[in-house]
């Protein structure tokens, strides 16, 4: 049950009250949002079940804008590649240049030891949804207004039956709303704003400047391949309400100042609800996937490797545990993620001091298999090895008293 939210909203029409619907007219997986999370559940549920039943709904048509960072790690390739779409970036060019400048100063660059992508939404979403519809999902333009549990399905806007749902309509999804779940708090929340900058076609550096003001705060730019690059600035949210001073005039002014050669245009505005204040995934039949389920990385801001995985998650639990999808989604998350996670909000704590992140820092430019713990736990589901952490520990206390 959904609380409130039920009643006359559960019942289908054609239906009597309080009746199942025809099994002809239940849909066996029901995703909410086109992006990365919900393609990826469509993909996986058809992936797993060619004769499902499984339709993708999304507000907008394909190909349609996201405000992000675009960039595409190692890992998500990996979570692509299970979906059988090992080639979907092929066209686009792989980069492992990475330069990181730290809040004091302290500038590292070096190789990744596996090269990421830059692919803009625009074209990276309609690929996906377009995978997923050439594997047999249904997809529609459709906006969610309101949901209903009945027994062993969920009725949405009274007209669409689903034995489960995955919701993956972003930071600030309508179904986790309805299903009584809060979005993040505002501590738990970070607002970034991305535009486009035209740079050298040659240029395959991906930058990543920290600002000690505001902290913690950076902005980035990361080349695409084609002479331009997706550049953007993001904070914490408190420390953006703490200025006093309009959020367009603090995001826009400060990505200006770190990449003054880089003049922006096109810039939107998004937030990042982090993994720091996660929600429960979901209620009843419903799973919770990608941004709704507050999967951002708080130390990076990275979301598509997490959407990616808890989309394909949240999908095969829909197709494998079909009688109750939900337990199954949740211990598929926590064995995929859990001890990553909690890594996570260990380090956000920490990295609350600009002096943790110049200590990390620092270490990485003297200590390569740092710089690609860094790497791994800020892109994918990374873990700190005990002699890494008592080494920047080590640093962080010695910078403090000298």
């Amino acid at each position: 049950m959904f609380g409130h939210h039920t009643g006359r909203a559960a019942t289908v029409p054609g239906a009597p009250a309080g009746q199942s619907p025809d099994v002809n007219d239940v849909w066996d997986l029901v995703v909410v949002g086109g992006g990365p999370a919900g393609a990826a559940a469509a993909l996986r549920a058809a992936q797993l079940r060619p004769d499902g039943r499984i339709l993708l709904l999304d507000k907008a048509d394909f190909p349609r804008d996201k405000a992000c960072g675009d960039g595409i790690a190692a890992h998500g390739r990996d979570e692509l590649a299970l979906l059988g779409l090992p080639g979907l970036l092929d066209d686009y060019r792989p980069t492992s240049r990475l330069t990181v400048v730290a809040p004091g100063g302290t500038r590292v660059s070096a190789t990744a030891a596996r090269p990421n992508h830059v692919v803009p939404r625009t074209v990276f979403d309609a690929r996906l949804v377009e995978a997923a519809r050439a594997r047999g999902v249904e997809v529609r333009r459709h906006r969610v207004r309101a949901l209903a549990a009945t027994g062993p399905h969920v009725v949405i806007d009274g007209c669409l039956t689903a034995r489960a749902v995955v919701a993956a309509d972003g930071a600030n999804s309508a179904v986790r709303r309805l299903i009584g779940l809060p979005a993040s708090a505002d501590r738990h929340t970070a607002i970034a704003v991305r535009g486009y900058s035209d740079v050298a076609a040659s240029d395959d550096v991906q930058l990543i400047a920290m600002q000690k003001e505001g902290w913690p705060a950076y902005a980035w730019s990361f080349p695409i391949g084609d002479g331009t690059a997706n550049v953007g600035f993001g904070m914490l949210l408190p420390r953006l309400r703490a200025t006093g001073l309009p959020g367009r005039e603090v995001l826009h002014g400060r990505l200006a100042r770190l990449l003054p050669d880089q003049p922006a245009r096109d810039l939107r505005a998004h937030h990042l609800p982090l993994s720091s204040g996660r929600p429960k995934a979901g209620a009843g039949r419903v799973m919770l996937a990608g941004d709704a389920a507050s999967l951002i990385n708080p130390l990076t801001g990275e979301g598509i490797y997490y959407a990616l995985l808890s989309g394909r998650l949240a999908g095969e639990a829909a197709v494998q545990a079909a009688d109750d999808p939900l337990p199954a989604y949740l211990r598929k998350l926590r064995a995929a993620l859990g001890s990553h996670l909690r890594t996570t909000d260990v380090l956000a704590r920490l990295a609350q001091s600009p002096g943790f992140i110049d200590a990390a820092i620092g270490t990485a430019a003297r200590r390569e298999e740092m710089f690609d713990v860094l790497v791994d736990v800020g892109l994918g589901a990374g873990l700190v090895p005990l002699p890494i952490a008592l080494a920047v520990g080590r640093r962080w206390l010695r910078d403090a008293f000298t």
